[in-house]
C-alpha cells in the first residue's frame, strides 16, 4: 500500500469561543421547538454536543484551502463525534487538527480530518472526487443495515429556509445556498447540511429513546445522499444488535449500553419520501441523564446550567 502525502499532515491549532447566543442559534437553526427551553432559553440552556461541530468546521476548510481537494466537489461523507464532557453554554476551547487517514477508492480520495480538544473528538470524512488511484488502502465497507424490524420509526421534518440559517454557524459552503453551486458539485439545487439533517434527526430520536438530546456521548454516520430544504424524512432506529452486545459485556438483556453506564445505544437510518437513503449505519449512544462522564480523560465536575 502506498499511503497519501497528505496521510499525518497536521492542520494546526485554533481557539475557538461561543456564547449562549450561538448555541441557542444552533438548537432552533437543527429544529429545536421553542417551547424546549432547556435547548433554547439561556437561563436553563444545556448545549447540543453535535454544536461542537461547528466549533471544529475550520479544520476541513483548511486541509481544502491546502489544495488536498477540490472544495466545489468534495462532499462531507461521513461524521464521528466522540463526547468527553458537555459543553458549557459559553466558553472557550484550543482545538488541534491533523489529517489522521487517506482512504484510496479508486475514483476518489476521503479525507478523515480529526480534531480533538478537552471535550470532544471529531471526525470529518471528505469525499474528494479524482483524488484516488495512488494505491493506499481502500478502508472498510459501508456497515449494513441492522437485521430485522426497526423498532423505532419516526418523521423529520426540514423546512426551506433550514440550509440558509446553518450556514450563518460556520459552514458557508456555496453549493448550500447558490443554484449554480450546487450544480457544479453535482447536485440539482442547493442542499442541506449533512451535519444539519444529523442534528435534527437526533432531537427527534433522543426523545424516542427516553433519552435528552444533551446526554449525547458517541455519534457515528454516513451521509447516502442529498436532502433538500423542504424534504420530509423517516427515520427508522434498530435497538436488537446493540442488546445482543449488551449481553455479551454484562449478561442481561436489558437494551441498555452499560459502557456508557447505563445509557442507550441505537443505530439508525433516514429515508426520504421518494426512497432515497439519506442516512446509513448510524449510531448514536445517549448517556444516563444527566451524563456523568468523569471516568473519561481530562473530566471536570458538569454542573446544569
Amino acid at each position: 500500500m502506498t499511503p497519501s502525502p497528505w496521510q499525518g499532515r497536521a492542520l494546526g491549532t485554533r481557539t475557538v469561543s461561543w456564547t449562549a447566543r450561538d448555541a441557542i442559534l444552533y438548537a432552533l437553526t437543527v429544529g429545536a421547538p421553542a417551547d424546549r427551553l432547556d435547548l433554547v432559553y439561556e437561563e436553563r440552556l444545556r448545549v447540543l454536543p453535535t454544536f461542537a461541530l461547528t466549533l471544529a468546521q475550520w479544520a476541513p476548510d483548511a486541509l481544502g484551502t491546502l489544495g488536498a481537494f477540490d472544495v466545489t466537489t468534495a462532499v462531507h461523507g461521513s461524521q464521528r463525534l466522540l463526547v468527553r464532557r458537555p459543553l458549557e453554554p459559553e466558553g472557550e476551547l484550543t482545538t488541534t487538527a491533523r489529517v489522521a487517514r487517506v482512504l484510496d477508492k479508486g475514483a476518489a480520495a476521503v479525507f478523515d480530518v480529526e480534531v480533538t480538544c478537552a471535550s470532544f473528538t471529531a471526525t470529518w470524512s471528505v469525499f474528494a472526487p479524482g483524488g484516488g488511484g495512488f494505491g493506499g488502502d481502500r478502508g472498510p465497507s459501508a456497515p449494513r443495515r441492522p437485521d430485522g424490524p426497526a423498532g423505532h420509526t419516526l418523521t423529520v421534518a426540514t423546512h426551506a429556509r433550514q440550509a440558509a440559517l446553518y450556514r450563518l454557524l460556520g459552514d458557508r459552503h456555496a453549493m448550500h445556498i447558490d443554484p449554480g453551486a450546487a450544480r457544479a458539485a453535482g447536485m440539482p439545487r442547493p442542499f442541506l447540511h449533512g451535519l444539519c439533517t444529523l442534528a435534527a434527526s437526533l432531537l427527534p430520536l433522543a426523545d424516542a429513546l427516553g433519552a435528552h438530546p444533551a446526554a449525547l456521548v458517541e455519534l457515528d454516520a454516513r451521509f447516502a445522499a442529498p436532502v433538500f430544504p423542504g424534504d420530509r424524512l423517516t427515520l427508522r432506529g434498530w435497538t436488537a444488535d446493540e442488546d445482543r452486545a449488551d449481553q455479551a459485556r454484562t449478561g442481561d438483556g436489558s437494551g441498555r449500553d452499560r459502557t456508557a453506564r447505563g445509557g442507550t445505544a441505537v443505530r439508525f437510518e433516514a429515508s426520504a419520501d421518494d426512497g432515497r437513503t439519506v442516512l446509513s449505519g448510524a449510531r448514536a449512544r445517549f448517556a444516563p441523564d444527566l451524563p456523568d462522564l468523569s471516568d473519561l480523560p481530562d473530566q471536570k465536575e458538569h454542573h446544569d446550567a
